[in-house]
C-alpha cells in the first residue's frame, strides 16, 4: 500500500481508502452483515488504513458495522473517516435545506441538509457511539447547507478539534468559493469530491487549486458505482431497489463499453480486473491525495487493495487518457 498525508495535517492515509456507502445498504438493494464487516476487516489486513463512512449510509448502520469491524485492531494505526449534516430522523423540525426523500423498508423520510453547530456538535457524539471510539480523525461536512453560514459551521468543527474528539476538518461536495469562505474561519484540510475517468470535472478548477493551496482532494466514485467494472455489461443483475438504474443512464453507455473494451488488453496484460486498473489510474491522477473504493465482500476488498501494485508505465497512461478523450 501507499500512504499520503493529508492536505497540511498530521494525518497519512491509505491512497486506497475503504469507502463505506455501499455496506450501508440503503439505495444499494441491501447489504449482508458478516459479509460486510469482513470487507473492512479484509482491506485493514491488506494495508488499507483508512475507512470513509457517513451517517447517512444505513442511516447510521455502516458507522455501526465499522465500529464493531475495527474492534481487535490498534485504533491509532486506523484513520476514520466520517461525515455530519444530512438528517433523516426529523431532529432538525423542518430546519435545513431540504435535499430528497429517501426510502427504508418502505418508509419515505425526508432528508435535510442541515449543518448548524448545535447540530454539528449532535451528530458527532452520535457518530462517535455508533464508531465506538473516543476520537474521529476527519470529520467532514456532507453537503453544503444553504440554511446555515459556512462560518457557523467552521467554527462547530474547530471547537471539536480543541476538544480532542476530531484530528481534523475537511468538507465534501464543495466548489472553490466554498472552500475559500470556509478557510477563512477554519483552515480545512480536504475536499471529497466525485471524480472519475468518466467525471473529470473538478481537473479545471479544485485541482489547480488543492496542489497551490494544500488542499488534500479525496475522490468518490471513482469506479462510477460499479459501472467502470464492466461486469454490467456482461449481464450483471441490479436490484429493483437499487439507485444505479437510474443513475446510469447519465452515461453514454455504449461509449463506455467501447472504451472498456479497448483498455482491457492492458488489464489482462498485467493479471488485473477492470476495477483495479480503474482504482490505479485514479490514484495517479494530479492532486488526488486518495480514492475510496467500497466493497461488498472481502475478495472485492483485497482486490481494491492490491490495486495499488499496478505499474503503469507513461505510454500506457497515455494510451488510457486518448481513448478516454473518445467518450
Amino acid at each position: 500500500m501507499e500512504y499520503r498525508k493529508l492536505g497540511n495535517t498530521d494525518l497519512t492515509l491509505s491512497v486506497i481508502t475503504y469507502g463505506a456507502f455501499a455496506i450501508g445498504g440503503n439505495m444499494w438493494g441491501g447489504n449482508e452483515k458478516k459479509n460486510s464487516i469482513a470487507s473492512v476487516q479484509a482491506s485493514i489486513d491488506n494495508g488499507v488504513t483508512s475507512i470513509d463512512t457517513a451517517p447517512f449510509y444505513g442511516f447510521g448502520l455502516s458507522e455501526e458495522m465499522i465500529g464493531e469491524a475495527i474492534k481487535g485492531y490498534d485504533r491509532s494505526k486506523i484513520q476514520l473517516l466520517t461525515k455530519f449534516g444530512l438528517v433523516w430522523d426529523g431532529s432538525n423540525e423542518g430546519k435545513g435545506d431540504f435535499f430528497f426523500n429517501a426510502e427504508d423498508n418502505g418508509k419515505v423520510m425526508p432528508v435535510f441538509k442541515y449543518a448548524s453547530k448545535q447540530n454539528v456538535i449532535k451528530e458527532v457524539e452520535e457518530s462517535l457511539k455508533r464508531l465506538n471510539t473516543d476520537y474521529i480523525d476527519l470529520l467532514q461536512i456532507h453537503w453544503a447547507d444553504a440554511t446555515t453560514s459556512i462560518s457557523e459551521t467552521m467554527e462547530a468543527l474547530e471547537l471539536l478539534i480543541q476538544q480532542g474528539k476530531i484530528r481534523a476538518a475537511g468538507v465534501s461536495n464543495y466548489g472553490v468559493a466554498q472552500v475559500e469562505e470556509a478557510r477563512q474561519t477554519l483552515f480545512i484540510a480536504s475536499n471529497q469530491v466525485s471524480y472519475s475517468m468518466l467525471n473529470r470535472t473538478i481537473e479545471k478548477d479544485l485541482v489547480p487549486y488543492g496542489l497551490a493551496n494544500h488542499l488534500g482532494i479525496i475522490a468518490y466514485s471513482p469506479m462510477e458505482r460499479g459501472l467502470l467494472t464492466g461486469k454490467y455489461f456482461k449481464g450483471g443483475a441490479l436490484k429493483e431497489n437499487d439507485h444505479r438504474h437510474g443513475y446510469f443512464q447519465q452515461f453514454e453507455l455504449n461509449k463506455v463499453q467501447a472504451f472498456l473494451e479497448t483498455i482491457m488488453p492492458i488489464a489482462v496484460e498485467k493479471r488485473v480486473s477492470l476495477a483495479q486498473l480503474v482504482l490505479r489510474w485514479t490514484s495517479l491522477q494530479k492532486g488526488i491525495t486518495v480514492v475510496l473504493a467500497g466493497a461488498r465482500n472481502a475478495e472485492q476488498a483485497i482486490s481494491n487493495a492490491n490495486a495499488i501494485n499496478i505499474h503503469l508505465s507513461d505510454s500506457e497512461m497515455e494510451f488510457i487518457n486518448q481513448e478516454l478523450s473518445k467518450i
